[in-house]
């Protein structure tokens, strides 16, 4: 809901409020934005002038806006800063006249509400359906002196508290103007002493979680590797020191764009803090010339004051309402076997139909064939770009693949990478001119490969005419849409060199143009994204594939990190997760089969390994997953996910109804027997039967221990030891309960006493290295 007072403005979400006016001078000041104000008329006017800072004298040297003015920019909230007008934080626009001047003064001109969501011409954006009230805000600020006007877009997303903001520069003037700055959003609150937290790291190690105190200065939070990058993720939140996972307030903020990103956190020198988001200024420049307009991309903002666990839960709710679309929104995604680390590039038809009868036999819906099945494509140094059937691999083709695992009673899905060449291509040798790189030098290469020029209308149609025929092929109905390098070497061959630094910019655009293409003519296709794992982890992208895969590190107990730091900004239900071999096959780590499935059905599942050499134990143990998985994806899916306590995760069906929570270990501490289970989320009123799948332990895990209670002495790992594993199972725990809701809210299960040397027997809980266990919860009433 948006209210409007005499230019003054409250934009209110189910619990938050966002507040500013135009002052006096025409400038916008902003006045609050965290939990509800009133927006009665009968008290609005005393609203607004109690949230607006009282000046009765300059302060010290800071600088007067004009003449006589005590509008101090520096030590003044705003909507909107630029250079040259006495603001020495951050800039939101930074633009060069032709005379050479930079200094802007951008005033209040009008202003619009819409009831329907205002969309942009060549970026994606978060949408909604037409409402009975104003949720669209529009207002349009004009440079004093130059015919250059910002509109200001402001859209509200009532039951998930976020709302949106975004700007577009327009230029009314004779004259070229030259954008150096353009970001989405600004946003100026009256206080210090929050902490940012940031989700960085590389490949195999994405989203790792890092809290920064912010006293004084500038933190920056950016990429300019061309992608939102696996470095730093856009997701950024801003919290007070005390805030937990239940109480405190913390704002999150996070872009709807897949290229180099800004965020930047300043303090000034009187102790106000100001946030930035938006394309990375750093080697960018767009000119814009007499009648052009440049949108920026849309940023997202959320507030809550209660801790960090609200923030996600309005972050995953406006995800995936307002940012997945299409047929997979809300239809189940099915389980997927990938041939990745089952074959890597040695495939054939016969290999593929193998694992895929394997998959099959133990319920699995979905086949992927991976990287390796064009012409060519031996290794990773050739072929891209090559979008053409290997028949020494597939002699009957792709078609005849899909055919005979449809047989089979699955989908089929293909592994495509659009937005590459190889120098060592058909496509290469008929059109250099399709790579991105500069005439005259030497080109630096990333996995062997460059990048296409998507900025060239010709490249734009080759990449969408080669994936309709690879998507028309009878029987695709799942797409990985990859992207393995980073960018250098940024240049357009179709650009002129003036334009060189909108390059990274309009190749997102032309990006964009396909992805939109492409969807739109294949509806029926699950896409699911991938960027060397989660190197292009964003809105922008989730704007087209409800899915991306979350890293290439399938690694479980690397992945509890990984997907605990996609948790604070993006649902369950948009990170890929898969159940690999053992030894690991990017950490050479061994984790239990049933950890590495636990951690996977916290988000969409999928296995990726070779079924045709599993043992018969691990098989039938992945086809228990399988089951048991199906039985509960509903709450995977569309759940309210919680972060319960130390390697703790729980989530809640919308209804309250159902829960799964999971608890792991790291490194086994020794004699440390203590663990309690505790949820969150659960109805206090409601009655609950909580439970545990109780395993049963092979032998072989106990070592030499095994002589302790054996009639005769066995040699560890010896035959005999083997064959006694192989009919001799130990029984582990049973928890089994029923509580009401507030009792496992509040207090909790005290689980069964942990393994710790000094005896074992059917209620001890085997809890070694990287062990873990899951437990349901039904409502009985």
């Amino acid at each position: 809901m948006i209210y409007e007072f005499d230019k003054s403005f409250i934009l209110s979400t189910k619990n938050t409020s966002y507040m500013f006016r135009v002052n006096p001078e025409g400038v916008l000041e902003h006045l609050h934005y965290g939990g509800l104000t009133s927006a009665c008329e009968e008290v609005s006017k005393d609203t607004f002038r109690a949230c607006s800072e009282k000046v009765s004298h300059m302060k010290g040297n800071t600088i007067a806006y004009t003449k006589g003015s005590l509008t101090q920019p520096e030590d003044q909230m705003l909507e909107v800063s630029s250079l040259g007008k006495g603001d020495y934080r951050e800039p939101l626009i930074e633009l060069e006249y032709e005379d050479g001047s930079r200094t802007s003064d951008f005033v209040y001109d009008s202003h619009e509400l819409f009831k329907s969501i205002k969309g942009m011409n060549t970026l994606p954006f978060a949408y909604a359906d037409d409402a009975d009230e104003n949720i669209v805000l529009k207002v349009t600020l004009k440079e004093k002196n130059k015919g250059v006007y910002l509109d200001l877009y402001y859209t509200v997303f009532e039951d998930c508290n976020v709302i949106t903001k975004r700007t577009v520069v327009r230029n009314a003037s004779e004259e070229k103007v030259t954008i150096y700055r353009a970001l989405s959003m600004m946003l100026d609150l009256d206080e210090k002493g929050f902490t940012v937290t940031t989700f960085g790291g590389s490949w195999a190690r994405e989203m790792s979680k890092t809290d920064t105190p912010l006293s004084h200065g500038t933190f920056v939070n950016s990429t300019n590797c061309g992608v939102s990058s696996s470095r730093n993720n856009p997701f950024v939140m801003l919290s007070r020191p005390d805030t937990s996972e239940a109480y405190g307030e913390v704002y999150g903020f996070n872009l709807i764009y897949s290229g180099n990103h800004y965020e930047a956190a300043c303090v000034s020198a009187f102790d106000k803090t100001r946030f930035v988001t938006g394309i990375n200024p750093e080697g960018f420049k767009w000119t814009l010339e007499k009648g052009e307009e440049f949108e920026t991309p849309e940023a997202v903002l959320s507030f809550t004051k209660n801790g960090f666990s609200a923030l996600s839960k309005n972050m995953h709710d406006f995800v995936r309402e307002h940012i997945v679309k299409g047929t997979y929104k809300y239809k189940t995604r099915p389980i997927l076997l990938n041939s990745w680390e089952a074959a890597y590039f040695k495939i054939n038809e016969s290999k593929l139909l193998s694992l895929a009868k394997k998959g099959k036999e133990a319920g699995i819906e979905l086949f992927v064939m991976d990287d390796g099945w064009f012409k060519g494509r031996n290794d990773d140094t050739s072929s891209l770009g090559d979008w053409v059937v290997d028949t020494k691999k597939l002699p009957q083709g792709v078609e005849h693949l899909a055919k005979k695992v449809h047989e089979l009673g699955m989908d089929f899905g293909i592994w495509v990478e659009p937005e590459m060449i190889n120098e060592d291509s058909d496509l290469y040798r008929a059109h250099p001119e399709y790579a991105m790189a500069i005439p005259g030098r030497e080109n630096s290469l990333g996995r062997n490969q460059m990048i296409l020029d998507l900025t060239n209308e010709e490249v734009i149609n080759y990449v969408i005419d080669s994936m309709r025929k690879v998507f028309s092929i009878e029987g695709v109905n799942y797409v990985k849409w990859d992207m393995n390098r980073t960018f250098s070497d940024i240049y357009s061959k179709v650009l002129d060199k003036e334009r060189q630094a909108e390059t990274l910019h309009r190749y997102y655009i032309g990006l964009y143009r396909v992805l939109g293409t492409l969807m739109k003519e294949f509806p029926h296709i699950l896409f699911e994204g991938c960027a060397s794992g989660g190197n292009r982890f964003d809105l922008g992208m989730l704007s087209y594939f409800p899915q991306i895969w979350g890293s290439d590190d399938t690694d479980a107990h690397q992945r509890c990190e990984i997907q605990t730091g996609y948790s604070y900004g993006y649902p369950l239900s948009t990170v890929g997760a898969h159940v690999s071999a053992c030894p690991n096959h990017q950490t050479l780590r061994n984790t239990p089969i049933e950890t590495r499935f636990n951690v996977a059905a916290f988000g969409v599942l999928g296995y990726e390994l070779n079924l045709c050499e599993l043992s018969k134990e691990d098989f039938d143990k992945v086809t228990s997953q399988v089951a048991s998985y199906k039985e509960w994806r509903d709450v995977f899916f569309s759940g309210d996910f919680y972060r319960t306590g130390d390697r703790q995760w729980t989530v809640v069906s919308k209804d309250k109804k159902r829960a799964v929570s999971m608890v792991w270990e790291d490194l086994c501490k020794p004699n440390s027997f203590y663990k309690k289970l505790r949820t969150t989320g659960l109805d206090d009123e409601t009655t609950y039967h909580i439970y545990n799948v109780s395993l049963k332990h092979n032998l072989m895990q106990f070592g030499s221990l095994v002589n302790m209670v054996a009639p005769i002495h066995v040699k560890q790992d010896s035959i005999l030891h083997k064959t006694i594993a192989r009919f001799v199972k130990m029984d582990g725990e049973t928890e089994d309960y029923i509580l009401k809701g507030e009792t496992l809210n509040n207090a909790g299960i005290k689980l069964a006493q942990a393994f710790g040397g000094t005896g074992f027997d059917g209620e001890t809980r085997l809890f070694q290295d990287f062990a873990s266990r899951m437990y349901f919860i039904e409502a009985i009433d």
